[in-house]
């Protein structure tokens, strides 16, 4: 089968004959790879020209939406994906990371965009800079997509989840993607890809497929663009370097191979709880995906008195290990992606055995498979037994089941270890004393992109060691490839540029969509609250009448709710507050009270107040002053499938003197449609 690349809204298959690709257990071929003939420069060109304009006109609601109905799409045709997956030497426990993983990513980030985005094309990102003292000139900094392509790389290992954990945000931000899987699983990430062109819910030009190598692709990027990739830390820095991507300044975002360590801390004593999870998460990060994991543990770092009791146990978890076919239940660790995998992870072993010992390495019978024909590799467990004079142990990584065990004498050393990874992923933190997870932390934190601490409270419920979540961000600094992925929105933001905008509160009200201070204000005979989500109005505003407070306020709310505090009820004590001079009224009282002043009691479109955001008290209210209020209708956002959506409500509560007292937003639900 010669696998066909996706560009410029249809399948094409290379002219040359390519690559041949071979199951990881059998070496059986199942498919050929090429990409000559290919008009890179018109694929990127159809993204910017086609792709972009079709998802820059949908909303980020209706770009979430896309994200949904395309993640259930997936979930229906995914044992389709698991079938092919054990082709790439995964187990069905490895294939669900990689594919419900990767669906997963999805449908976080369809959630995301409801809750965390406007239902409208630009974000309003920050607070309001007043520029002017009347408030006439002010700024505001707002978030819209780049009007290029993303061109994302993607390594072998998670040949789904990798394709799909970029495409989630860059689709939400609404920029289009070209997707370059990587050669020896492409087969698994061009079915996936097929399924979703199968499913017509993306917009023409917003996302294509190149099997194969990129030819001059790179050549023709421009200011506009993103390059996101994953994979070796080499091929990164020739990326980077890349005439065109110097030259037009282009955002690349590199996530590469680290060095990634697990440290046991000085307490987890044999026998611990911690001691016994550090020994799990070790043997799992070794076996799942055979190791194949930018995120898997390749230096264990442990106290010197426990170092013989961590390697007597690591062995004993290994020999358990069932290795051989994939296909079978009973099988836990599959081989390699491929023989230059195996190659490539046998060379690396021997750089390290020039200052480690192995330890544990035996291969095991290879179950429902011929070792011959299959890329396995033992588990292998080496010992560097002078950590602080190597160089190799801390800079070479073996990318498949392989880990060192490195001894260390105090908890600075084990940070100076960890250190010497020149900038990792993930590193991971076994210990039950808080000072020394503190410790270890502070030290280890500007060198690594994410830090994972167990003790036996979080044990049973964390994600593991090698868990990138959609909402934390993926990456690290230095050789880890200095970029990030995922984090929720900020793996948005890589595919949108952040313009500060200056003018007039009206005029930035109607480009933002969302309701400045200074901005036109529309009053009406019928009460805000009366209007349905669709008949609101951005700056739809409520003055209320004034409300006097009475000293008689102030001490029927201080015996209803209990708050006796000494600036509400002591006139002598308050009287020596430097901010009050005298009893105030309680803030909590002034939102009540302003409660009554605005709402409209009876049933209507409002359904519920589900908080208040930015409350501010900024002025004290004595007995006898008079308050009011002014709402205005902020933002609205539409949860179509819902029949409701949510409303901020700009609020400001002014005394006599038309003095702010409080200010807030008022968050409800607001049914879309008439009762």
């Amino acid at each position: 089968m010669k696998l066909q690349s996706h560009v410029a809204g249809r399948w094409q298959a290379g002219t040359d004959t390519g690559q041949l690709l071979r199951d990881a257990t059998t070496g059986q071929v199942i498919a050929e790879l090429g990409s000559a003939g290919i008009d890179f420069a018109a694929a990127l060109a159809y993204a910017r020209d086609v792709g972009n304009p079709a998802l820059r006109r949908l909303t980020f609601h209706e770009r979430a939406a896309i994200l949904k109905q395309l993640a259930k799409y997936l979930t229906g045709r995914k044992e389709e994906l698991y079938a092919l997956s054990f082709a790439t030497g995964a187990t069905r426990a490895d294939s669900w990371v990689d594919i419900e993983g990767g669906i997963g990513t999805l449908f976080a980030y369809a959630s995301r965009g409801v809750r965390e985005l406007p239902n409208g094309q630009v974000f309003v990102d920050g607070d309001l800079e007043r520029l002017s003292k009347s408030g006439t000139f002010v700024g505001q900094h707002i978030c819209t997509p780049l009007a290029g392509a993303a061109v994302h790389i993607n390594a072998f290992n998670f040949p789904v989840w990798g394709m799909l954990e970029k495409l989630g945000p860059a689709l939400l931000a609404g920029m289009p993607a070209i997707v370059k899987p990587a050669s020896a699983t492409s087969y698994l990430a061009e079915l996936a890809f097929r399924q979703m062109v199968e499913s017509e819910l993306l917009p023409e030009g917003a996302i294509q497929l190149i099997c194969g190598g990129v030819g001059d692709l790179c050549d023709h990027l421009g200011g506009q663009d993103v390059v996101s990739f994953t994979g070796s830390a080499s091929t990164a820095g020739q990326l980077r370097g890349h005439p065109a991507v110097l030259a037009n300044a282009v955002r690349f975002i590199g996530e590469t191979d680290s060095v990634n360590s697990c440290v046991l801390g000085a307490d987890a004593t044999p026998g611990t709880p911690e001691f016994d999870a550090f020994v799990r998460e070790v043997v799992r990060e070794m076996t799942a995906k055979a190791g194949q994991k930018c995120t898997a543990i390749r230096k264990a770092l442990v106290p010197a008195a426990s170092a013989d009791a961590v390697i007597d146990a690591l062995r004993a978890a290994l020999r358990k290990v069932v290795i051989g076919d994939p296909r079978r239940d009973d099988v836990r660790m599959g081989p390699l992606a491929g023989a230059s995998q195996r190659s490539e992870v046998l060379a690396r072993i021997a750089q390290l055995r020039h200052e480690a010992d192995v330890v544990s390495e035996a291969m095991p019978d290879i179950v429902g498979a011929d070792r011959e024909q299959g890329a396995f590799v033992p588990p292998t467990l080496l010992l560097c037994r002078k950590p602080a004079t190597a160089r190799a142990a801390h800079t070479v990584e073996a990318f498949g089941p392989v880990c060192t065990v490195m001894p260390y004498a105090s908890t600075a050393e084990a940070i100076e270890f960890a250190r010497r990874g020149e900038g990792s992923l993930v590193s991971s933190v076994f210990t039950a004393d808080d000072a020394i997870a503190r410790e270890l932390v502070l030290g280890l934190a500007p060198f690594h992109g994410r830090l994972l601490i167990v003790n036996r409270d979080c044990a049973k419920e964390s994600t593991g060691h090698g868990s990138p979540l959609p909402g934390l961000v993926h990456g690290g600094p230095g050789r880890a490839g200095g970029g990030e992925e995922l984090g929720g929105l900020r793996g948005v933001m890589h595919y949108m540029q952040r313009t500060a905008l200056q003018g007039g509160p009206q005029t930035l009200t109607t480009i933002t969509g969302r309701w400045l201070r200074g901005a036109h204000e529309h009053t009406g005979a019928v009460h805000p609250f009366r209007r349905t989500l669709h008949e609101l109005a951005i700056g739809e505003t409520l003055h209320s009448a004034e409300r006097e407070v009475t000293l008689e306020d102030i001490e029927r709310f201080a015996a209803l709710t209990g708050d006796t505090f000494y600036a509400h009820m002591d006139e002598e004590a308050a009287a020596r507050n430097p901010l009050f001079g005298g009893r105030v009224a309680h803030g909590y009282f002034l939102i009540s009270a302003a409660a009554g002043l605005f709402v409209d009691p009876p049933f209507g479109p409002v359904l519920a107040n589900y908080g208040l955001d930015r409350l501010r008290f900024a002025k004290p209210v004595r007995p006898g002053d008079r308050i009011k209020v002014r709402l205005t209708c902020k933002a609205k956002s539409l949860r179509a499938d819902k029949g409701y959506g949510e409303v901020a409500w700009d609020t400001e509560i002014t005394n006599q003197d038309g003095e702010v007292v409080a200010s807030y937003d008022v968050l409800t639900m607001v049914s879309a449609d008439p009762a």
